[in-house]
């Protein structure tokens, strides 16, 4: 299809581009950047005047739900929010019914997704069989079928052995492990961090230390293996320094944060809402300073929407007892151009942490919006305002602590391998 995106604010980290351009789509690629190609028909015309045209945003890692889970949310579901939110590359994680530890399910995933106009769709399969951190998963069989990685999801891995042979095999044949790290046993009953607000509400807390002990672990056995690794939702302020010190060894690691974790801090959890539980836990003000502080100085790679669609149920009880997870894709752009807004990150990092940077972490880097780049691009309105309702949230999961609140700035298209994925009008 041709396509013409004309008279936008074109930004592209990656040549540090930012100006108002015309971007020319013909198929999959991107033929033309300002002038007109010759002869060129298209066949479709956005009107980008006021906007900015980035490159489209990759999710380091999301739980989709579907298979197992539907009554949470669906594939298509949340492709469609994600669509919506500038995803042009998503990552499913592993903790779906089946787990993702056989190349079947993975087929199943592809088939669920085929036909229908989304963001490419990549699978995280399981470090371990069903999760239980016992037996090593066939990854062998998982890279060749295309998984992009391997994860434990959030479920530790308590025998320190099996996770030393679990790095060993991934290292072997080049998969790069996306891991999560919470110490099972300082973390056990814990739903928020722990600190003056934990105990003023009377909520047994999750301290920092289950994620930094958890984290030195790793990194101890990175060094003894020689695995590529990405640590997925820092919380902790300390972590980025832990990950920075691994980096001057010349360790091969990358880390992330998710939106919530920059948006939010423990200070923000208003009453007992179950929509602020989520894991790893809001941290404290200064964590989410140091987090920020983190991503402009480049000691954090990418910013992850951790999107995690529950359904009603999972948050109607207590706080403690309710589904950790907060769903993330509608709201992604509008909470990061918060932090342009507020100064905190420049606009061209604030777009190279959601889209270039977490692409080089899949090792699926591009140039972005470039002659001859694939064509997934973002075109969103910095000055739109909106209100935040269930009606108007596409995911399945209503489940966010922005809920009824108006934010500014939204996504108008996106557009994946040259193909309108999604458009506001």
């Amino acid at each position: 299809m041709k396509i013409l995106i004309k008279n936008g604010r074109v930004i592209n980290p990656s040549t540090k581009c930012d100006k108002v351009s015309d971007v020319w789509i013909d198929g999959k690629k991107i033929i033309s950047t300002g002038k007109k190609p010759t002869g060129f028909i298209p066949k479709k015309v956005i009107d980008a005047t006021n906007q900015i045209v980035c490159p489209g945003f990759v999710d380091l890692g999301s739980y989709l739900q579907e298979p197992g889970y539907e009554h949470k949310a669906t594939i298509v579901s949340e492709a469609n929010a994600a669509a919506a939110g500038g995803f042009t590359s998503i990552c499913c994680m592993p903790k779906t019914n089946p787990v993702i530890d056989t190349p079947a399910v993975v087929e199943l995933i592809k088939e669920k997704a085929r036909g229908i106009a989304t963001p490419k769709i990549y699978c995280i399969g399981a470090l371990t069989e069903g999760l239980k951190g016992q037996v090593l998963a066939e990854m062998s069989a998982l890279r060749e079928i295309g998984c992009v990685g391997v994860s434990n999801a959030r479920e530790a891995i308590e025998d320190t052995a099996v996770l030393k042979n679990s790095l060993e095999y991934a290292a072997s044949i080049n998969l790069t492990v996306f891991m999560s790290c919470e110490d099972p046993w300082l973390a056990k009953g814990g739903s928020m961090h722990d600190g003056l607000v934990s105990t003023k509400k009377g909520l047994v807390g999750i301290p920092s230390s289950a994620e930094l002990i958890a984290l030195s672990k790793v990194l101890i056995l990175v060094e003894q293996t020689g695995v590529k690794i990405h640590f997925q939702a820092l919380s902790s302020g300390r972590s980025v320094k832990y990950i920075t010190d691994a980096r001057r060894k010349g360790l091969p690691v990358s880390c992330d944060v998710s939106i919530s974790h920059i948006s939010l801090c423990d200070q923000d959890i208003s009453d007992y809402d179950p929509n602020y539980h989520i894991r790893p836990p809001l941290r404290s003000l200064k964590d989410k300073n140091a987090l920020i502080n983190g991503l402009k100085k480049g000691q954090v790679d990418a910013i992850s929407p951790c999107h995690e669609p529950q359904d009603a149920d999972s948050k109607a009880s207590t706080f403690s007892s309710s589904e950790p997870g907060i769903s993330s894709y509608d709201t992604f752009l509008s909470l990061l151009w918060t932090l342009v807004r507020n100064g905190q990150l420049t606009d061209r990092r604030a777009i190279e942490l959601a889209s270039c940077a977490p692409g080089e972490v899949l090792g699926k880097s591009g140039s972005g919006i470039v002659v001859d780049g694939m064509a997934d691009i973002c075109v969103f309105d910095p000055n739109l305002i909106w209100t935040t309702h269930p009606n108007n949230i596409i995911s399945h999961g209503k489940n966010t602590p922005f809920l009824n609140r108006e934010i500014l700035g939204k996504v108008t298209h996106t557009i994946a391998d040259g193909q309108i994925i999604y458009s506001s009008s």
